[in-house]
Protein backbone atom coordinates (compact mmCIF):
# COMPACT_ATOMS: atom_id res chain seq x y z
CA UNK A 1 0.00 0.00 0.00
CA UNK A 2 2.65 2.85 1.12
CA UNK A 3 4.63 1.74 -2.36
CA UNK A 4 1.17 2.40 -4.39
CA UNK A 5 0.00 5.97 -2.39
CA UNK A 6 3.94 7.05 -2.38
CA UNK A 7 3.35 8.93 -6.11
CA UNK A 8 0.50 10.82 -4.57
CA UNK A 9 2.69 13.43 -3.28
CA UNK A 10 4.49 13.94 -6.33
CA UNK A 11 1.19 14.01 -7.99
CA UNK A 12 -0.15 17.18 -5.91
CA UNK A 13 3.57 18.72 -5.92
CA UNK A 14 3.64 18.24 -10.02
CA UNK A 15 0.01 19.47 -10.16
CA UNK A 16 0.34 22.38 -7.92
CA UNK A 17 3.76 23.89 -9.62
CA UNK A 18 3.21 22.64 -13.28
CA UNK A 19 6.69 21.47 -13.39
CA UNK A 20 8.01 18.49 -13.80
CA UNK A 21 11.27 19.24 -14.93
CA UNK A 22 13.09 17.23 -12.23
CA UNK A 23 11.45 14.14 -13.27
CA UNK A 24 13.02 11.33 -15.69
CA UNK A 25 10.75 10.81 -18.23
CA UNK A 26 12.53 7.96 -19.60
CA UNK A 27 12.18 6.25 -15.87
CA UNK A 28 8.12 7.41 -16.03
CA UNK A 29 7.71 5.70 -19.34
CA UNK A 30 9.55 2.62 -18.44
CA UNK A 31 7.80 2.84 -14.94
CA UNK A 32 4.60 3.07 -16.30
CA UNK A 33 5.22 -0.17 -18.51
CA UNK A 34 5.98 -2.36 -15.88
CA UNK A 35 3.19 -1.21 -14.09
CA UNK A 36 0.57 -1.78 -17.32
CA UNK A 37 2.40 -5.46 -17.77
CA UNK A 38 1.86 -6.12 -13.76
CA UNK A 39 -2.10 -4.63 -14.70
CA UNK A 40 -1.92 -7.58 -17.41
CA UNK A 41 -0.55 -10.11 -15.46
CA UNK A 42 -3.03 -9.46 -12.48
CA UNK A 43 -6.24 -9.66 -15.05
CA UNK A 44 -4.75 -12.95 -16.61
CA UNK A 45 -4.67 -14.52 -13.03
CA UNK A 46 -7.78 -12.94 -11.58
CA UNK A 47 -5.75 -11.27 -9.04
CA UNK A 48 -7.37 -8.77 -7.53
CA UNK A 49 -4.99 -7.36 -4.90
CA UNK A 50 -2.65 -7.39 -7.82
CA UNK A 51 -5.42 -5.84 -10.07
CA UNK A 52 -6.24 -3.05 -7.71
CA UNK A 53 -2.52 -2.16 -6.49
CA UNK A 54 -1.44 -1.71 -10.34
CA UNK A 55 -4.48 -0.15 -11.41
CA UNK A 56 -4.20 2.70 -8.74
CA UNK A 57 -0.17 2.83 -9.09
CA UNK A 58 -0.83 3.37 -13.01
CA UNK A 59 -3.24 6.20 -12.70
CA UNK A 60 -0.91 7.86 -10.33
CA UNK A 61 2.22 7.57 -12.20
CA UNK A 62 0.73 7.72 -15.59
CA UNK A 63 -0.72 11.16 -13.98
CA UNK A 64 2.76 11.97 -13.09
CA UNK A 65 3.72 11.06 -16.73
CA UNK A 66 1.23 12.92 -18.27
CA UNK A 67 2.72 16.51 -16.22
CA UNK A 68 6.10 15.50 -17.39
CA UNK A 69 4.71 15.58 -20.84
CA UNK A 70 2.37 18.29 -20.93
CA UNK A 71 4.93 20.69 -18.65
CA UNK A 72 8.49 20.61 -20.26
Amino acid sequence: MLTTVSFLPQVIKTWRYRSAKDLSLTMFICFCLGVFLWLIYGIYMSSKPIIVANFVTFILAGTILYFKIKYD
